[in-house]
């Protein structure tokens, strides 16, 4: 079994998507990609789907371990705390972003302070600035500083 997120991470992901039970659209486009439970999305989810909060906790727990073991492939030397606000960011952005991401790259480069700060400049969706992006990465941020 592979690396997994603690406990901090899990609150952290869980707080920033917020658990509803019924498919919404997306924030940022008010559409595509339609989401449920604890931020799934996916080909599984339509504009009318519902779930048990069981059924939320089956997928988060899925989705996590598709960005964990993404995670510790790219970003192999982290600690806990590093890890679950990568898996978090991965998980709210995109596999592809981090992978591309200043963020990362400072990450392995051991500069941990300028890693930190690159979570703030991942705020926008379509176009926008959204107060939970800024929340989220602040706390994403916070965590991952934390030793």
């Amino acid at each position: 079994m592979g690396r997994t997120t603690n406990d901090a991470g899990i609150k952290l992901i869980q707080d920033s998507e917020g658990l509803v039970l019924h498919a919404y659209p997306d924030p940022g486009t008010g559409g595509q990609p339609w989401t449920v439970g604890y931020g799934h999305t996916g080909p599984d989810v339509s504009k009318n789907m519902t779930i048990t909060e069981a059924e939320a906790v089956q997928l988060l727990r899925s989705d996590l371990g598709i960005a964990e073991k993404f995670v510790a492939h790219v970003a192999p030397i982290a600690t806990d705390n590093q890890f679950a606000a990568l898996v978090s960011f991965a998980f709210n952005v995109g596999r592809q972003n981090l992978q591309t991401s200043t963020l990362l790259k400072l990450h392995n480069q051991k500069d941990y302070t300028g890693a930190a700060h690159e979570f703030g400049k991942w705020t926008h969706a379509a176009g926008h600035v959204l107060p939970g992006l800024v929340t989220r990465r602040a706390a994403e941020a916070k965590l991952y500083a934390t030793v």
